[in-house]
């Protein structure tokens, strides 16, 4: 019986010392900003270490392959999210906006099974009890929402207007501008192919380009 414990504190110690190296390898994030796809892989090497744990008679390496397994998974997908916008919009969603000028957005929200009680109180933790002081709110892919209070600059509200080569059409939409306005003012800027640049924002009146290099 005492060797039973022994076992099982051994094999904890090593599974917990794993888990944080794959945990280390995979990125460092706030929980809140993990996306689906580092949930679910960080639920499931969970789940794996604790099934090896409760069992100390498994052969240790059908514990540790699955873990290694969905770590180099979780690698190879973040890799391919990075470089590819469509794959990374379809695993991590895109921001949504809820308010407008002060206006619900119906259809984003039941797009986001979002109701107004959310809404509010998630305004409410941001001291904001009126929708008409509202310019923009913002759901974000994390859950997270960001409001923009009326009667700023504007500008103020920074939504990348070009990632990874694609023009953020919604974006402009939100900022009342159209490509040939994008096209036109990143000309100025020097930057003549759109789809060299990695990101592209405008805060008032300033531009924030990077090509990546």
């Amino acid at each position: 019986m005492a060797e039973e414990y022994i076992l099982v504190g051994i094999r904890t110690v090593i599974l917990y010392g794993l888990v944080l190296l794959i945990f280390r390898l995979m990125g460092k994030r706030e929980v809140g900003e993990l996306s689906l796809l580092d949930l679910i892989v960080f639920m499931m090497i969970g789940e794996v270490a604790v099934f090896a744990i409760e069992d100390p008679y498994v052969n240790m390496f059908k514990a540790v392959f699955p873990m290694l397994l969905l770590m180099s998974l979780q690698v190879l997908l973040s890799w391919f999210s990075l470089r590819n916008k469509s794959f990374r919009d379809l695993v991590d969603g895109k921001p949504s906006v809820l308010i407008r000028n002060g206006q619900l957005m119906k259809d984003e929200m039941r797009r986001n099974r979002y109701n107004i009680d959310d809404l509010m109180q998630q305004l409410r933790e941001k001291e904001i009890f009126n929708l008409h002081d509202v310019e923009f709110a913002i759901l974000e892919p994390s859950g997270i929402l960001t409001v923009l209070r009326k009667g700023r600059k504007e500008g103020e509200l920074s939504l990348p207007l070009v990632m990874d080569g694609i023009i953020q059409k919604d974006h402009l939409s939100s900022i009342h501008r159209d490509e040939q306005w994008l096209r036109a003012e990143l000309k100025k800027e020097g930057y003549d192919q759109l789809d060299k640049i990695f990101f592209c924002s405008f805060e008032d009146g300033k531009w924030y380009v990077s090509t990546g290099q």
